[in-house]
Order: structure tokens, then C-alpha cells, then sequence
């Protein structure tokens, strides 16, 4: 029983690290490897094209040929090509407080959004960029009309002069497209950006200059390349891709593949919901008003490049009548409170995965925290200690039943060798061992399992939390995203694991005995990858075990024995 016992904490520890290293390394399907490869990326100007379409069954998945979308046709299916009136394209920089924006005049679209409050991954002198239309990558925000032969984001447009930089005292700052008449129809774009907001305005006005009545339909779509965010991880992966909420579906992250394959299952139409691109950290979403019908999509645009959008109808406009929209275009850090605020559902891009219901309340804790002690690291190690004595109980009774194994393992030990070549006898001896000296051998695994769920869901709050990146805690660490640069906290948390292990009681099989060595040594190199915060949030648990351990043991007059490696 005692080889059973043993077995099955082993299991268990080492389900619940292979399970925390699948979902970053697979996070739903998404499969990485230790050093994947960069696929190629589109060429922006190829941006405008569209092969195929899966989603809203209203709009035709006909392809448009990429250079019908190099001279202006609509990168939304079964919009016919249009000739864009000579203008010359501009590319216009807005600066706020919290962004450097890049406007392109060809359809006024968000081609460039640096957040000027976030460092980048890997050059911390650089801010980070969010969106952009690069060679090494695309990322835009677009917006147009189909059902006729209306202004799309591959129309050339005018840029109606005004201030381009937030001035001190100012809340917000507007920049102004307007396009030619295309098809009866001329479109007004107007982008509102708030002082201290991520979440930024975008009026459109479609006026009726023809001489009938039409129908458009406004689409508002996130396209990007299908490359990993530059800066990620080859240790260990996090999901990048599209997103679809609704309240019919909730959630659903889109794998770029299902887009490839046409295995795409999101709803037709909805009276609410939003579109994102997610990454690790930062997210874009296209954000309605509640009620405003919409019927979201996902297309694949080109090799290697993808978007995700929504539809919704303006209804008839009559001659000489403006239908307005408004919508919302959040682009920046996945700030789980922030969110929340802006949008029902909007904090979901922040993915804890199965363990939702356990991570969210841990994450408003650690939130609680940080207010009172204002160090995202002092706040991990104070959380690490109240989920401990929150958990006193349940640790104490698997920290007795290991004490008792303990006392009792000579004994074990004697009547295992004595007994070696009787193993039926060995057992009912074993058990009679235990009824007298009253000791469960699988009391120190059922509390430990019970909390397992726990701190897998406060791993997952640390790696997926915005506040960690360029957060400093004491000395060396000074952003707690990033391992550790001199290895001391890996160090310290291997050979916490390695006192753990000499103070649980040895088992007898000498097998086991040497893989209770061997696997916190292997578990433990992972952490040398890891980000510094999740090492703190182990080596403080690992602290407090020691303790908690070495305090039972004492109390039931177990004297604190190392039990030291054996290879032989």
C-alpha cells in the first residue's frame, strides 16, 4: 500500500505538470514546437485580397483576385472591384497618451498602433508594437461598405485636416476620412481617441448621394498574418488567433488551420457579441452596441494571412439621407478589470482555459493585493500564503499522514526485507502494520489532490496576466514575464524541491526511491525557461510546505530526518 500511496502522488505531480506544460505547448490545438519555424509573411499589399470565406452565409465566398485588390476591390467577398479616384495615399501619425497611431488614407484604416506605456518583448527600450503593416508582418484594422459598388478600405480617400498630437488638457483627439462617391454612396470614417483609454471611437456616416434608395452593409474586420507575435516563448506556446463571442456561443478562439480547412463553427447572425485577434498579453476587438444585428466571419484572405470581422446591415437609405454607425475598436494590454468594463465577455480574450471559474476570483485577489502592497511580486508570494493557510487543514492532515508513514517506515522497511519472497504475506503484514498503528496510506494524497485545481489555475493567471510583463519585484528581477537572468530563483526552487523530497518518508522500493530524486530534477528545468513570477509563485510554495512539513513533524514528535539519495 505504501508503494501505492507513493505511486499515486507521483502520478498525480506529474499529471499536473504534464498538463500545465500540454496546454501551453498545444493551448487547444495549438501546436508549437522548442523552436518553431516563421512562416513566411504576406506582403501588405496583398492585404486586400480574399480567397475564401466561412461564417456569414450572406455574404458570397466568390474569391476576388489579388490584383483586382491591388487597384481597389473590396478584401470582403463578392463586393465587385471599383476604381478609386487618383488621390495621393497618405500615411497619417496621431500621438495620445497612451498611443502612436499610423491612419492610411487608402480605405482609413488602423495600420499602426504602438502602446507607448508597454515596453516591446524583446527590446526593452522600444514600445510596443501592436499593429502594423510591415514587410516582416500585417496586423490592420479595417472597415468598408459592401453591397454595391461602395467605398471599401482599398478606397482612396481624403484626410480632412486637423490637429494630430493630444495636447495637455485635451481628452480626445479626431481624425476624419472621407471618400469619393462610389456607387451612389460616399463614406465618412471619423476616429475618436480618448485620453487613458484603449478602447477608440469609429463614426461612420454613409450618405445617399445618388438618385435611389440602397442597401449597404458596413463591415468591420481584424486582418493579420498567422505568424506567432515576435518576442513569444519557444518553451512553451500560448494561443494567437481569431476570436468570436456571442451570448448564443460565448467564447470561441479560432484556430488559423480550422480557417484553412473551413472547419469554422460560429454563429450566423447575433444581436450582440464582439470579433478579436488574441495573443499573449494584448488583444484588438471590434466592439457594437448591444442590439445592433450583426453576422460575424472569418476568411482566409491570402497565403498566410487571415481576418476576422462582422457584418451588419444599414438598412435603406434614400436619396439624399445619412445612415450613422458607431463602433469601437479596443486595441491594447488584456487588463482583466479594464475589460470587464468595456465590454460583457471582452475579458474572456484573457483565456485561464477550463479552470475559468477557479482563475478569475484568484486574479481579482492578486488585483486586491497589488493595491495594498503596490509589487506584483510581494503580491504573488502574499497570495501563495493565503491560499496556504486558507489550505492549513487539508496540508496538515496529508503532512500527519506522511509523519506517521515516516515513524512508522522502518518497521515497513524490516518486514519488506524479512518478507521478500512471500508478497501475499508481505502485504497482509503491511496491513496489519497499519491498523495498529492506526495510519492511512492514502491520507496525504486526497488533500493534495483537492488543491491541485487551485494553484494549476494561479499558474495560469501568472503566465496569462498583462501586469507581470516589465514588473519588478527585489534586485535582479526586474520584469517578472522574464526569466530569471542569473538563475537564482530556478536554483532556489530546484533545491526546494530536492528538501521536499529528503524530508518525505522514502518509499521501499528502491526503484521508486531514485525517481523520487530524479523527477523534481527534471521538473525543474523547465523553470529555468520559465517567467520569473510563476518560479516565485513555486519557490514560495515550496517554502511554505517545507515549513508547514517541518512544523507537523515536530509537533508529533517526529524528529525532522533527511533522507538521502541512494543510486547503487
Amino acid at each position: 500500500m505504501n508503494d501505492i500511496r507513493r505511486t499515486i502522488l507521483w502520478v498525480i505531480f506529474g499529471f499536473s505538470m504534464v498538463l500545465l506544460w500540454d496546454k501551453w505547448q498545444l493551448h487547444n490545438g495549438n501546436k508549437a514546437t522548442f523552436f518553431p519555424s516563421t512562416p513566411a509573411v504576406t506582403a501588405p499589399a496583398a492585404a486586400g485580397a480574399a480567397s475564401s470565406a466561412t461564417g456569414a452565409a450572406s455574404v458570397p465566398a466568390t474569391s476576388a483576385p489579388v490584383a483586382a485588390a491591388a487597384s481597389g476591390a473590396s478584401a470582403v467577398p463578392g463586393q465587385p472591384a471599383a476604381a478609386a479616384a487618383p488621390a495621393t495615399r497618405e500615411r497619417v501619425e496621431v500621438k495620445t497618451d497612451l498611443y502612436r497611431l499610423v491612419f492610411d488614407s487608402e480605405g482609413g484604416s488602423l495600420t499602426h498602433a504602438e502602446l507607448l506605456r508597454h515596453a516591446d518583448m524583446t527590446d526593452k527600450a522600444r514600445n510596443f508594437l501592436l499593429l502594423d503593416e510591415s514587410a516582416q508582418r500585417v496586423y490592420v484594422a479595417q472597415t468598408g461598405l459592401i453591397g454595391g459598388t461602395f467605398p471599401t478600405h482599398k478606397t482612396a480617400m481624403t484626410v480632412v485636416p486637423g490637429p494630430r498630437e493630444l495636447k495637455d488638457g485635451e481628452d480626445e483627439i479626431s481624425i476624419r476620412f472621407e471618400s469619393p462617391v462610389q456607387g451612389g454612396v460616399k463614406l465618412l470614417k471619423t476616429w475618436t481617441i480618448k485620453r487613458g483609454a484603449y478602447d477608440i471611437a469609429v463614426k461612420h456616416e454613409v450618405v445617399n448621394a445618388g438618385s435611389a434608395a440602397v442597401s449597404p452593409q458596413l463591415y468591420l474586420q481584424l486582418v493579420r498574418d498567422g505568424n506567432k507575435p515576435p518576442g513569444e516563448s519557444s518553451f512553451y506556446s500560448t494561443f494567437t488567433g481569431p476570436a468570436v463571442y456571442t451570448d448564443a456561443k460565448k467564447y470561441q478562439k479560432i484556430e488559423f488551420k480550422d480557417i484553412e480547412n473551413g472547419k469554422v463553427d460560429i454563429p450566423k447572425d447575433a444581436p450582440n457579441g464582439y470579433v478579436a485577434m488574441v495573443q499573449h498579453y494584448f488583444a484588438t476587438a471590434w466592439l457594437l452596441a448591444d442590439g445592433v444585428q450583426r453576422e460575424p466571419f472569418t476568411r482566409k484572405v491570402d497565403a498566410n494571412l487571415y481576418s476576422v470581422g462582422m457584418l451588419t446591415s444599414l438598412g435603406a437609405i434614400e436619396p439624399g439621407a445619412t445612415k450613422t454607425l458607431d463602433a469601437r475598436l479596443f486595441a491594447g494590454p488584456q487588463v482583466e478589470t479594464m475589460m470587464e468594463k468595456l465590454y460583457p465577455g471582452l475579458e474572456l480574450v484573457k483565456d485561464y482555459g477550463w479552470l475559468t471559474i477557479l482563475s478569475k476570483p484568484l486574479y481579482w485577489l492578486l488585483d486586491q493585493l497589488h493595491k495594498l502592497l503596490n509589487n506584483w511580486g510581494w503580491s504573488i508570494v502574499a497570495l501563495v500564503l493565503l491560499l496556504k493557510i486558507a489550505f492549513y487543514w487539508l496540508n496538515a492532515k496529508a503532512y500527519a499522514s506522511m509523519a506517521k508513514m515516516k515513524a512508522i517506515n522502518p518497521k515497513i522497511m524490516e518486514m519488506r526485507e524479512r518478507l521478500k519472497d512471500k508478497p501475499q504475506q508481505m502485504q497482509q503484514e503491511m496491513m496489519r502494520i497499519y491498523r495498529e498503528e492506526k495510519v492511512n496510506p492514502m491520507g496525504g494524497c486526497f488533500p493534495i489532490m483537492i488543491q491541485i485545481p487551485v494553484f494549476i489555475a494561479l499558474y495560469w493567471v501568472l503566465l496569462s496576466s498583462v501586469e507581470m510583463r516589465n514588473a519588478p519585484w527585489i534586485g535582479w528581477i526586474h520584469d517578472l514575464s522574464a526569466p530569471d537572468p542569473f538563475f537564482i530563483l530556478p536554483l532556489l526552487m530546484t533545491l526546494s524541491s530536492l528538501l521536499q523530497t529528503a524530508l518525505n518518508p522514502a518509499p521501499p522500493d528502491p526503484m521508486q526511491a531514485k525517481m523520487m530524486w530524479f523527477m523534481p530534477l527534471i521538473f525543474s528545468v523547465m523553470f529555468f525557461f520559465f517567467p520569473a513570477g510563476l518560479v516565485l509563485y513555486w519557490l514560495t510554495n515550496n517554502i511554505l510546505s517545507i515549513a508547514q512539513q517541518w512544523l507537523i513533524n515536530t509537533r508529533m514528535g517526529v524528529p525532522p530526518q533527511f533522507n538521502l539519495p541512494s543510486f547503487k
